[in-house]
């Protein structure tokens, strides 16, 4: 049997080839489209929500949901709307305690 010798000349080819190689694989994969949907344990732990409030969000209509069988998927479009619509500056928020006394 014989024997081969590898020298770190051979080891630095090998390595630029890999890398170019990878580069290669890196640069033809589609970029990966966000996620459109979330279910519901998705949704409650991104708003850092109980059940009971993710469905009086549901109930109220205050956030728009989709039913397939048994799983309710929300759009992450909606769920930002919603967000959005209920942000609330400090100023906005000094106001309002100003109100109250």
């Amino acid at each position: 049997m014989a024997s081969s010798i590898i020298t770190p000349e051979d080891l630095e080819i090998f390595k630029l080839e890999l890398l170019e190689e990878i580069r290669k694989m890196l640069s033809q994969r589609q970029p990966t489209e966000p996620q459109r949907w979330l279910k519901s344990n998705d949704v409650k732990r991104l708003l850092t929500i109980s059940t009971g409030t993710l469905q009086q969000l549901r109930k109220k209509g205050t956030l728009p949901f989709s039913r397939l069988g048994s799983t309710i998927f929300y759009n992450v479009e909606d769920v930002d709307k919603m967000l959005l619509e209920r942000k609330q500056t400090t100023l906005t928020l000094f106001k309002k305690a100003v109100r109250k006394h």
